[in-house]
């Protein structure tokens, strides 16, 4: 199984903007779709954000819609999550996975790499 690491995340101030990246381990490639997740303490996952690559079809969990935009960065094997508006309760560890996905649909996973942690707070 593909281990893919997250990066990018950090201490941002309630309105900010970061930029999140996800990998794949050295030698894989991103495969078929990749789908990012978040996990707050005390919380179960939620699944924000998924890309199929084939469809170019992108989900977006209602909490981030108009908010996180993900992409692809093909000649570096990345995939991108810009968050936007953020706000305290976006505050969690986030982590990519490959999964299933269409615009109505991402497939869940708790096979994570290394994540990244996003705190927003003043």
């Amino acid at each position: 199984q593909v281990q893919f690491v997250a990066s990018g995340g950090g201490l941002v101030q309630p309105g900010g903007s970061l930029r999140l990246s996800c990998a794949p381990a050295s030698g894989f490639t991103l495969g078929y779709a990749i789908g990012w997740f978040r996990q707050a303490p005390g919380k179960e996952h939620e699944r924000v954000s998924c890309m199929n690559f084939s469809s170019r079809l992108t989900y977006y969990a209602d909490s981030v819609k108009g908010r996180f935009t993900i992409s692809r960065e093909s000649a570096k094997n990345t995939v991108h999550l810009q968050l936007t508006s953020l706000q305290p309760e976006d505050t969690a560890t986030y982590y990519c996975a490959s999964v299933p996905c269409d615009a109505q649909n991402m497939g869940d996973s708790r096979d994570w790499g290394q994540g990244t942690q996003v705190t927003v707070s003043s």
